[in-house]
């Protein structure tokens, strides 16, 4: 035997430029076993993860529960600006888990940064929570229990659905049901969440001795840049024909970075490729507190046995979710199984687009069914008008013109409720409108301005002997967002200051004055205490429905004392909020499909240094997907129904791509990215001093 054959050939694998570049790989960290739960293969750290999720998960979502309304009552903005915020917030909050992954593997660890940075700054705690997390509580399974921990995941999801359960049916009750300073209280409704990320923390650090702590590995997400870049670079570089071509086109990096990190950025790109089109099914998924919400205002929240806030209809979604992971994991999977179907995790996700395109489909249906039930709004060149009749007898009403036509066939009696709105034409934009009332044998001639497109009451009171009128101008349409508008005649001879439950008193002038419009949310009004000068009162307004608008007119003609008597010009609601349900439904089961296996998707294939990486370019569809919706709402002049049949066309569309995709994707198992680290990336052959590398070492 050669004593010195071995020495006569040594393979030298390709070494980085300098350890500053690519540092070494830290030991991996120890497989010591971990505390299980009752003498299962669940480690007990676990249950600290899903505790901490759940706490955490209820801030986000409490305080999500009531964002769109905050915007919208609060603040005063529109429908299309509360959107665009709402989703402009959301995509920020997937945008950030980029920056707390690459801290997460680069620097802290998972363990450091969920405790230290995500719930230290609230602002940036997404972002440090989201990649984490999930990835964190798989950290804490062997390898040997990957059954177990496929089964986490779905653990994990209910547990983010329990905490999104509650805080969205509570959260919008504390700011309906508590009163702050004489309004809704949304200062307790974001408190109570901020509460809860303080538990999150305690029951997190509780765990921290049990917990199998992975070290970072470098900073990874700058090295996967930089590989990258590198093996393009070097790919243009060597363009010649002379230099042979390489199987994948990360190997042009080999003479720069270690077998081990290219293997990983493959096995990273294929499944970033694959996430390409995942955006448009957050899209949608992630309306149901904005567009799904704006929509409940429109509908009437009273099931008879409970009453609904627009707000308090997303809790269907996690409700839901609480039903149907169980019921997919433990019978609908299994049942496909059986058939033969390879139902695998592209497949289930293929699927869960499919539901979410129906349910927008539905959403449309119930939209274009809300405005066929809603009052028609005058076009140009027309205006609504009503006649209140106050006087103590009934008055013959006419509009002077060309037609001279009368508003009614019969004289309107004297506190008449109008069954509808009489169209008028006019001639331009604005117009001067004169009218007759004849009033016993009194003929009374008025003239009163009006704007195209608007809603009137042409109010008629006792003027001594004769009548006058005056014309008010109502709300436009219904745009009182699930609450109820009101406003007050006052036919008394002083002033009345009326409390509402806000923090100011609603005047109304002596002498017929007509008060500004108040919205206050549904429900019974039997005592609401009114003053004047001289004595205190109270008015019974009795049910004030769901997007209803009322006139009450204020009396004094009885023995009883001051008196309001009602009339809804505006009518409640009438679609029930329930026909949002298939919607729901089938959404949450696209989710629960959708959603729960690309998170246990996401973490099987990726590499052991990358699976915060991935996690976080797995939210990060999540924020595009927001940022579709918030560029739809500004831009898109699209009536609702047709926004949701347009949003339901893209997502089909790609998920027939994402099938396509996913049928050429060939997922991987976690031994085969570290079994082909022991395969030998191509070597260069050919002359060597062709390639144009600079500062490489071999």
């Amino acid at each position: 035997m050669n004593l010195f054959q071995k020495n006569e050939f040594k393979e030298t694998p390709f070494l980085p430029v300098s350890p500053e570049e690519v540092p070494p790989r830290p030991p991996s960290f120890p497989k010591k076993p971990s505390p299980k739960i009752c003498g299962s293969n669940y480690p007990l750290s676990i249950v600290f993860i899903v505790v901490n999720e759940f706490c955490e998960r209820f801030s986000y979502y409490g305080m999500k529960a009531v964002l769109t309304l905050y915007f919208l009552y609060f603040l005063h903005w529109s429908e299309d600006t509360s959107t665009s915020v709402y989703h402009a917030f959301s995509s920020l909050c997937y945008f950030t888990p980029i920056l707390g992954a690459a801290i997460a593997d680069s620097w802290l660890g998972k363990f450091k940064v969920l405790s230290m940075v995500g719930l230290s700054l609230i602002a940036l705690g997404t972002g440090g929570i989201k990649p984490c997390v999930a990835a964190f509580g798989g950290d804490q399974f062997e390898e040997k229990h990957a059954e177990e921990r496929t089964r986490y995941f779905s653990v994990f999801y209910l547990s983010i659905n329990a905490g999104s359960l509650i805080s969205t049916f509570v959260t919008p009750m504390l700011r309906g049901d508590v009163q702050c300073f004489g309004k809704d209280c949304y200062a307790l409704a974001f408190g109570v969440p901020g509460l809860l990320m303080v538990i999150a923390l305690v029951v997190f650090t509780m765990g921290s001795k049990i917990y199998r702590k992975p070290p970072p590995e470098g900073n990874i997400v700058t090295q996967v840049v930089k590989c990258i870049w590198f093996a393009i670079s070097n790919r243009f570089k060597n363009c010649s024909a002379d230099i042979p071509k390489r199987e994948h086109w990360l190997d042009w990096a080999a003479e720069k970075y270690p077998r081990q990190l290219i293997m990983d950025v493959k096995a990273l790109t294929r499944v970033l490729f694959l996430y390409i089109p995942l955006p448009m099914f957050w899209a949608l998924l992630d309306q149901q507190g904005s567009r799904w919400t704006l929509q409940a205002t429109r509908m009437n929240g009273n099931l008879g046995f409970f009453v609904l806030q627009p707000d308090q209809m997303q809790v269907l979604n996690p409700f839901l979710v609480l039903i149907f992971i169980p019921l997919f994991d433990l019978v609908i999977y299994p049942l496909v199984s059986k058939c033969g179907i390879n139902f695998t995790s592209l497949r289930k996700m293929a699927v869960g687009m499919i539901l979410a395109c129906l349910a927008f489909a539905v959403a449309a249906t119930v939209e274009i069914k809300i405005n066929e039930m809603a009052p028609r709004q005058p076009d140009s060149q027309e205006i609504f008008l009503q006649v209140l009749n106050l006087a103590d007898n009934e008055v013959k009403v006419t509009v002077l013109g060309d037609e001279n036509n009368s508003l009614l066939a019969e004289s309107i009696k004297s506190f008449q409720k109008m069954p509808h709105y009489s169209k008028l034409h006019l001639k331009t934009k604005s117009q001067n409108f004169h009218f007759q009332l004849k009033y016993h044998n009194l003929s009374v001639y008025t003239e009163h301005s009006v704007e195209e497109k608007k809603w009137y009451t042409l109010i008629i009171r006792e003027d001594g002997k004769s009548i006058s009128s005056m014309m008010v101008k109502d709300e436009e349409n219904k745009t009182t967002n699930g609450m109820t508008a009101m406003r007050f005649v006052n036919t008394l001879h002083e002033e009345i200051n009326i409390s509402l439950g806000t923090d100011t008193s609603l005047g109304v002038e002596e002498d017929y004055g007509v008060s500004a419009y108040r919205t206050v949310q549904r429900g019974e009004y039997p005592v609401v205490p009114c003053r004047t000068k001289n004595e205190d009162f109270s008015l019974n307004l009795g049910l004030l429905d769901f997007g209803a608008a009322y006139l009450f007119v204020i009396t004094n003609s009885t023995s009883q004392g001051p008196q309001a008597w009602k009339m809804e010009y505006i009518p409640a609601n009438k679609m029930s909020i329930a026909w949002q349900l298939p919607q729901y439904a089938l959404v949450t089961a696209g989710e629960v499909m959708f959603s729960v296996t690309g998170l246990e998707f996401s973490y099987s294939q990726a590499p052991s240094s990358m699976k915060s990486v991935l996690q976080a370019a797995w939210l990060l569809t999540v924020a595009v997907g927001n940022i579709i919706v918030l560029i739809v709402a500004q831009f898109s002049s699209l009536v609702q129904w047709a926004e949701f049949i347009l949003f339901s066309c893209l997502l089909l569309v790609v998920c027939l791509i994402f099938s396509i995709m996913g049928h050429y994707y060939v997922p991987i198992k976690p031994e085969d990215i570290q079994g082909s680290t022991d395969e030998q990336i191509p070597q260069i052959q050919g002359n060597m001093i062709d390639l144009e590398t600079k500062k490489t070492k071999l």
